[in-house]
């Protein structure tokens, strides 16, 4: 079997390949025109977040049995095209989920007590205490939007902070546990100091945070996002910040992750959010340690080899 992998991976990408009994053809760089010429001689396919996998390249694709995805997220697979071809999907969010945990856990810590504001200020010559004091975990109350693997990793690295951890997730029953409590929208609006995102980007969820979702807290909130950036929408982010309702917001994903090419309105927007004082910015890498970048090859070849061999 045949298995084409069209970006970069940890080294061992063709040794593990091989010895699951598949045929590597480890070709990174190519385009997706490239893709498009060659596919239809594979059986595997193995992708990162570069390549679209939509009707056009699955019609192409005569042999394809699997695409496995080098992370947790799939929305750059159409599901439908696969699925209606018993193409199966596979990816590997067991693989990063610790480090996006860890992630979020610093994005948080860095919004409650100004550190990155603070840093900025004491480099510049600035010593303002009073003007950087900052507020402490314990006592919050933490509303996760989401319990998969990220949801529930963030959760694990919460205990022993004092807080409280409420999920909301409309797919599942059975969040509760000695921690953490599932509960409804309605009191996660009610009670949440802080808010973190850790549902997929669907039809459903693209756009769902705006101003008038955000609006819907009672409290003033700290809001993370390592999820999706079209998840939030920035404008309705910028006005939370500006009226005051967001007091802090750890953003690892943007609506437009290709920032030398916005608009002029995402310009704007992202501008704001670099000028202000009240957010932290990093470039979609929640997931992507270096620990990480290894374990998702190990457990995507798992997945996969089970998958040829028919194990459940």
């Amino acid at each position: 079997m045949k298995c084409l992998i069209v970006d970069y991976m940890y080294d061992n990408i063709e040794e593990l390949l091989l010895a699951a009994g598949l045929e590597p053809d480890y070709q990174p760089t190519i385009a997706r025109d490239g893709i498009m010429n060659i596919i239809h001689n594979y059986e595997g396919l193995i992708i990162r977040s570069k390549t679209r996998v939509d009707e056009a390249l699955v019609t192409q694709a005569k042999q394809l049995k699997f695409v496995g995805r080098a992370g947790a997220g799939i929305d750059n697979l159409d599901e439908e095209a696969l699925n209606r071809r018993n193409i199966k999907i596979l990816n590997a969010p067991e693989g990063n989920r610790n480090a996006l945990g860890e992630h979020c856990m610093g994005l948080l810590l860095g919004l409650l007590n100004n550190i990155v504001k603070s840093d900025r200020e004491v480099r510049s010559g600035v010593w303002d205490r009073e003007g950087n004091r900052g507020y402490e975990l314990s006592g919050k109350t933490i509303a996760l939007v989401g319990y998969g693997y990220m949801g529930t990793a963030f959760a694990e690295k919460l205990r022993g902070f004092g807080c409280e951890v409420l999920v909301f997730d409309k797919y599942k029953t059975d969040c509760t546990d000695d921690f953490v409590r599932q509960t409804s929208m309605g009191e996660i609006y009610e009670r949440a100091d802080i808010f973190s995102l850790h549902i997929p980007l669907t039809k459903e969820t693209r756009g769902l945070v705006d101003f008038n979702y955000i609006n819907k807290f009672r409290k003033k909130i700290f809001l993370i996002n390592t999820a999706r950036g079209e998840i939030v929408s920035l404008a309705g982010l910028c006005q939370a910040i500006e009226s005051g309702k967001v007091i802090g917001a750890g953003l690892d994903v943007l609506e437009n992750e290709k920032i030398s090419n916005l608009t002029s309105s995402e310009q704007k927007m992202f501008e704001y959010l670099v000028n202000s004082n009240k957010t932290i910015l990093t470039p979609h890498v929640a997931g992507w340690s270096y620990e990480s970048y290894e374990k998702i090859n190990n457990v995507l070849i798992d997945k996969i080899k089970r998958e040829i061999n028919g194990i459940q």
